[in-house]
């Protein structure tokens, strides 16, 4: 079922990441680390569908995406950054994508936290964060998203890796098998990965290759 829905409010997250709420439909549900798919209800773009992934918790009174813009591609995440509130969005349904299913580790690159947004802050607001990990890869520091509300959800228990710039209050690097055994103690936790396609393969083959189980490695099918 598609929805005509109205843009609330945008801001600036990161220098190429945008929050966007909008209204919500009556009766409209979704289970954090779900998605939908979403056009522009303007001309011409209305068939123009991307998936995105909800940041909002399910009882908020307002729906919310969390987008980072791919400039060079000149494509939808470039047309949504010009939007402002009061235009609108057309989306459908949501359906699963990554879902919660108990404590483990989470490893995301970029744009690939988004899933787990809603998931860790929904877990913060029950109670329920104690035994969840974060690995956040990006290229520098300026393109972590919600850096500092990570921190406060998981204090400790987050870790950001960057692979294109050395600053010593970050970790400088790749996620890869030596980084996986050096910071990983427990590999019958659940496993939850979101990011690049290459990134998640490898990092899938790497996990299972050192112990994880199969059924635990979660991650957008």
């Amino acid at each position: 079922m598609k929805n005509i829905v109205k843009i609330l409010a945008i801001k600036q997250v990161t220098h190429d990441v945008k929050c966007f709420r909008f209204e919500k439909p009556a009766g409209y549900d979704f289970v954090p680390g779900q998605a939908t798919d979403v056009s522009i209800n303007k001309p011409g773009l209305e068939e123009e569908l991307r998936p995105f992934t909800f940041t909002s918790l399910e009882n908020e009174p307002y729906l919310e995406f969390t987008i980072k813009r791919y400039e060079a591609h000149h494509g939808i995440t470039d047309k949504l950054h010009q939007l402002v509130p009061g235009d609108e969005l057309i989306i459908a349904d949501a359906w699963g994508a990554i879902e919660y299913e108990g404590p483990g580790y989470f490893i995301a690159g970029g744009a690939g936290i988004t899933p787990f947004i809603a998931i860790l802050r929904a877990l913060h607001k029950e109670k329920k964060i104690a035994g969840n990990k974060l690995f956040f890869s990006n290229k520098t520091a300026a393109d972590i998203i919600y850096e500092q509300e990570l921190v406060e959800i998981l204090g400790n228990n987050v870790v950001f890796i960057l692979t294109k710039e050395n600053n010593p209050s970050y970790v400088h690097g790749h996620i890869d098998t030596a980084f996986i055994k050096q910071n990983v103690n427990d590999f019958n936790k659940h496993f939850y990965i979101c990011g690049p396609d290459e990134m998640v393969i490898d990092l899938t083959k790497q996990l299972e290759q050192l112990g994880a189980k199969t059924d635990s490695v979660v991650f957008e099918k």
